[in-house]
């Protein structure tokens, strides 16, 4: 349901907002039931991320995702509604969640544009199961958040869901949507620098690389005998810091060192965050156009010109290379195909980041509006680039060579609207926060002809990368 008042975004009439939270209330007390409201406003140009800042508190669930070459960050504070849940049906029943509460929203907007609707924010684990008890998120999580952030097109709103049932205190609600407008005035012309510090800032780092490159060899023999065509095994760098570490910072940092990377951060309510910066999007779907991404095959970046070409050369030449690359893209074809979508491959080209570059092949198809994407997240997940072929082979081998959780590293996170827009990346390069520890994860896909020295070397840089940022 939307309710259209004429009046512009860019002041807010408490009178008019006054008028109609009454009428929801009251209609709220006559039916007995109770209803979320979204306000969305225009607001001042403000960089979301210093609004994450300010509106946190420690014991709410937020979500940020930046697309700087996009020009698009988002941030989404505390909670409305939420679900969290275990098993394999979470995809069906995250998709259920979604679809009763959106029946329970009622939008006040001036019109239906995209980034004004209210979105709920997704996270799911790697498998749908942990085997360590203590993994501090669960394996689905969606929520409809109290405050929405975002920033497009160098145009800000911001949306306010709130619920309204016959004893809510209006007067509470708009005195409270006046006090976060006024923080969002106070940050307008404040800018984040990057941060760099000293070497010393880091306790205690562990490596595990012996263990990784004994993993390698041994998955090589599985390899060799047919059972497998490629798996991807991570690794993990685990850090203690002289103090806790500074989420606002560090995820600054990642967006300045990686501009054309996903950033992102997730916390779970209980001080604990999952941050990174992703180079893979696993499907974005904007007015039905569907685009995703087969990324996979790597190199170094060169430290000079003639080297970084040389390199992108053997990249795009290297047979063991280019057969990982189209593992996943006929998997993602495939699988695209099995939901009745008829996808279209794109020119294949470089994915070139700060250290390292990539075999990329974008994706796009058209999504009828009977399916959902979770639907076709549930359906993607996990592609080769992140499990291996065969899937599920695959992932019994990554359970039995690793052993830490992998948790939410490598999982579809993002964010879907009642339009069936949504943008979903796959939660690589990212790192578990946890005060003054963190366990940074990298992984590398390992095919025939594949080296346990230079898989080493190749997650390592990706966790160096990601090292470098955090503060």
């Amino acid at each position: 349901m939307t309710i259209s008042p004429c009046r512009s975004h860019t002041f807010v009439d408490y009178k008019y907002l006054n008028q109609l939270l009454l009428e929801v209330k009251e209609n709220c007390r006559r039916h007995n039931h109770s209803k979320i409201v979204s306000i969305p406003l225009e607001v001042d140009l403000v960089d979301p991320l210093l609004v994450l800042d300010k509106f946190k508190h420690k014991n709410a669930i937020n979500f940020y995702f930046e697309n700087r070459s996009n020009g698009e960050a988002i941030a989404a504070i505390d909670t409305v509604d939420k679900l969290e849940i275990f098993g394999k049906d979470r995809f069906t029943k995250s998709e259920e969640f979604i679809k009763n509460s959106l029946n329970n929203i009622i939008t006040i907007s001036e019109e239906s544009q995209t980034f004004l609707s209210p979105r709920f924010f997704c996270t799911f684990s790697f498998f749908d199961q942990h085997e360590k008890a203590d993994y501090p998120f669960p394996s689905a999580t969606v929520f409809l958040p109290a405050w929405q952030i975002g920033l497009k097109n160098n145009c800000c709103t911001l949306v306010m869901n709130t619920i309204i049932n016959s004893s809510v205190n209006i007067t509470k609600i708009l005195d409270n949507l006046q006090h976060h407008l006024e923080i969002i005035k106070s940050l307008k012309n404040y800018s984040l620098n990057i941060n760099k510090f000293p070497l010393n800032f880091y306790k205690k780092i562990t490596k595990n690389g012996d263990k990784f490159k004994t993993s390698v060899a041994s998955v090589l023999e599985i390899i060799q005998s047919n059972h497998l065509s490629k798996i991807v095994l991570a690794d993990t760098l685990d850090v203690n810091a002289n103090h806790d570490f500074n989420l606002l910072q560090s995820l600054n940092n990642l967006r300045q060192l990686h501009p054309n990377c996903y950033i992102f951060s997730t916390s779970n309510g209980k001080g604990q965050n999952f941050i990174g910066a992703s180079p893979e999007r696993l499907i974005s779907v904007h007015k039905q156009q569907l685009i995703t991404d087969a990324l996979a095959g790597s190199a170094p970046r060169g430290k000079t010109p003639i080297e970084d070409t040389a390199n992108a050369n053997n990249l795009v030449n290297s047979t063991k290379e280019k057969h990982e690359h189209k593992l996943v893209l006929d998997f993602i074809t495939q699988h695209l195909s099995q939901l009745g979508l008829f996808p279209q491959v794109l020119a294949p080209r470089l994915r070139q980041l700060s250290n390292i570059q990539h075999l990329w092949t974008p994706i796009s198809a058209v999504v009828p509006t009977n399916i959902h994407p979770l639907q076709i997240v549930a359906q993607l997940h996990p592609t080769p680039a992140v499990a291996g072929a065969a899937r599920d082979i695959a992932c019994a081998e990554i359970r039995r060579y690793e052993s830490f959780e992998r948790g939410l590293y490598a999982a579809p996170l993002g964010w879907v609207d009642g339009e069936g827009n949504c943008e979903f990346i796959v939660g690589i390069r990212s790192a578990l926060i946890d005060g003054n520890y963190a366990r940074l994860y990298a992984g590398a896909g390992i095919v025939a002809g594949s080296d346990p020295e230079k898989e080493f070397a190749e997650v390592q840089l990706k966790l160096q990368a990601l090292l470098k940022a955090l503060v």
